[in-house]
């Protein structure tokens, strides 16, 4: 009787699939560009935004020519239902970014730095700070000198104020004003912040056209993420020949007008 003789299946061992290489469809890019896009406009939108410093009242916390980010959530008005994001209100000493009151132009945005709150006692003598009744060490500030040139010299109005508003003054704010002095002290009113330039000799804040109302406010510099030395008459130069100009001036110079140690600083 014949066996049979078993056999072997030898197994061949082969390569996995390689899976389909897919490429992404131009619906699919498109979608997800204007996602990425829709994104970056509302983080600039409502939460932060970059500011161009124009002027010197800050200096030297804030130099003409630093680019800085702002939060606009921190300090602003509530935008979003609560919880959602971060909120407090205006600490002394807060730099805040807000549209000047009784602007002489539209939507004017300034930079300065809260030295009274609702409630507070204010006064200046000779540059010097005092709030309730108790000098504030200021070593940010600029301070008058009796014998300097005529840009630093002592100025009554501005050094010892509060007191009669000068020639110039914002006629709503030259109105306002002696109705918030009790017994030489500027008083702070409600839902109002008194705020004043760190460069107290060449600012002009709260002290020439008063108060900042609180839903003026729209948030806090963070810090200076570029820096480039400008004059401190560009914001004067606002035609288009003159817009072409500086353009060209920061292109040719980015390199070496730069500071590029202010890269990164952080405001306070």
């Amino acid at each position: 009787m014949a066996t049979e003789t078993p056999t072997e299946h030898p197994v061949v061992a082969t390569a996995p699939a390689t899976p389909e290489e897919r490429h992404e469809t131009l619906p699919e890019s498109l979608a997800g560009t204007a996602y990425v896009f829709v994104i970056g406009l509302f983080l600039m939108t409502f939460l932060f935004q970059n500011y161009a410093i124009p002027s010197g009242s800050m200096e030297k916390t804030l130099l003409i020519g630093d680019h800085v980010v702002v939060d606009r959530t921190t300090l602003a008005p509530q935008k979003f239902p609560v919880g959602l994001v971060h909120y407090r209100p205006v600490q002394r000493g807060d730099i805040i970014v807000f549209v000047k009151p009784n602007p002489e132009e539209p939507d004017l945005v300034l930079v300065k730095r809260a030295i009274g709150l609702p409630g507070d006692r204010l006064h200046l003598e000779h540059g010097i700070l005092f709030r309730n009744g108790q000098r504030v060490d200021e070593p940010q500030i600029s301070m008058p000198h009796d014998n300097g040139d005529f840009s630093d010299a002592y100025d009554p109005y501005r050094d010892d104020f509060p007191r009669n508003p000068p020639h110039g003054t914002t006629e709503v704010w030259a109105v306002d004003l002696p109705t918030h002095i009790q017994n030489g002290d500027l008083v702070v009113p409600d839902n109002v912040v008194f705020a004043m330039g760190d460069n107290r000799i060449g600012s002009l804040d709260s002290r020439f056209w008063g108060f900042v109302p609180d839903n003026n406010i729209m948030g806090r510099p963070m810090f200076v993420y570029w820096s480039f030395i400008t004059p401190a008459d560009q914001i004067y130069k606002t035609g288009s020949s003159a817009s072409i100009a500086w353009f060209g001036h920061v292109l040719t110079h980015f390199f070496s007008d730069t500071r590029w140690s202010r890269t990164g600083h952080v405001i306070r």
